[in-house]
């Protein structure tokens, strides 16, 4: 697998449609995978962890309503309904069935690919109004503040930034150029200052940091349990 991509699993009958998808949306840089009915996606689903489904709803043996049902029964992740129904009724039980978004056949690759695009974004959207606990740092960013141990440090606006978007994204190893668009700083040693104080707010031994972690030759990561 390769870092930082995230990864569709297409479940549809019909070669061409999964052929198409996958060509297309592995172009757009995401990893894809295929399975041609239910049987095989659960198979996949054991053993693979997807950040999005793409379900055809007319599929032979247990069809994408099912499908879907029994998914969200299991595990919350992100579902679009392929089907040529455009009746409302049929759009309507999807989404009551837990389905994210519908599109209807035939379609453009490009409107699927902006749907997708679309909830990851939402997907990854955190509450600024919440708390948030990275090992014994207690994270506000509401009143820009952190709170480790005894002390309470402040936040800037550049340090809260960086903070949504990893927070957001736990895990994904960020570029300096990344965090300099993010933040909006410039110079590299800038952006090492900046990362520097935000590890001593956040962690109990700074020198060597558990949860704001540096990725030799690629750039910055935060883990959180």
């Amino acid at each position: 697998m390769e870092k930082n991509k995230l990864h569709i699993l297409i479940v549809d009958d019909d070669d061409r449609i999964r052929d198409l998808l996958k060509d297309y949306l592995s172009e757009n840089n995401y990893m894809v995978s295929t399975a041609e009915n239910a049987d095989s996606a659960k198979a996949k689903l054991e053993f693979i962890k997807f950040d999005i489904l793409i379900l055809d709803v007319m599929m032979p043996g247990q069809n994408g309503y099912e499908l879907t049902k029994d998914i969200k029964q299991e595990m919350q992740i992100p579902i679009i309904l392929l089907t040529a129904k455009g009746e409302v009724e049929n759009r309507i039980k999807g989404l009551e069935l837990g389905a994210d978004d519908y599109i209807g056949k035939p379609f453009e690759p490009k409107e699927l690919l902006l749907r997708i695009n679309n909830i990851i974004k939402n997907k990854n959207k955190i509450n600024t109004n919440s708390e948030f606990v990275i090992g014994e740092a207690k994270v506000d960013l509401r009143k820009m503040k952190i709170n480790l141990k005894d002390k309470v440090y402040k936040i800037n606006s550049s340090e809260k930034k960086i903070l949504v978007e990893m927070l957001s994204n736990p895990g994904k190893t960020y570029s300096r150029q990344e965090i300099g668009n993010i933040s909006g700083i410039n110079q590299e040693r800038s952006i090492d200052v900046m990362i520097t104080r935000l590890r001593q707010k956040l962690e109990v031994k700074p020198k060597s940091p558990k949860y704001l972690q540096t990725i030799r030759g690629s750039g910055y990561v935060l883990w959180i349990e």
